[in-house]
């Protein structure tokens, strides 16, 4: 199947981050870091209501990752996984994710916390974060499970990009 879809951005992510090296990999292993979520003006009102949401979760384009089999080795492991397995950016379909704070809307600027995002990066769609429909119990974390105590001093290596 070799079908396109295409995807225009809503906004731009404004990050302390201005390179990969250094960034931290998930919003826990932030530490508080923040920015600014710029939604285009065209998508503004779209925003009502989120600011009743203490995190949100932010879809975006991986812009600076490069392609990379489909087995890697991650941040937090010596050994190498499938790329499904993991959260990285190198894959097939540079699509991000990351749940964060939301500290206040201004017009069409969300001030965020917890941000692990490089500034620059294209945002694709911004959802409210929901612990009854998104947290999970009784869950397993594969290969992580002896690895997620590395989070908080683990950032980007720059081994995605190009």
């Amino acid at each position: 199947m070799n079908d396109r879809i295409t995807y225009s951005p809503i906004g731009i992510i404004h990050s302390p981050f201005t390179e990969p090296a250094g960034t931290p990999i998930q919003p826990p292993g932030a530490d508080g870091a923040g920015g600014e979520v710029e939604v285009f003006t065209d998508y503004a009102e779209g925003l009502e209501d989120l600011n009743k949401f203490s995190h949100i979760i932010l879809l975006y384009h991986f812009h600076l990752a490069k392609t990379t089999p489909l087995r890697v080795k991650p941040f937090m492991d010596d050994h190498y996984h499938g790329v499904f397995a993991m959260r990285g950016p190198g894959r097939p379909n540079s699509i991000g994710l990351s749940v964060v704070s939301l500290e206040r809307i201004d017009r069409n600027i969300l001030h965020v916390r917890d941000l692990d995002i490089i500034d620059g990066t294209p945002l694709l769609d911004i959802k409210p974060y929901v612990p009854a429909f998104d947290a999970r119990t009784k869950v397993k974390i594969g290969w992580l499970e002896s690895n997620v105590d590395k989070l908080k001093g683990t950032r980007d290596d720059g081994r995605f990009t190009d």
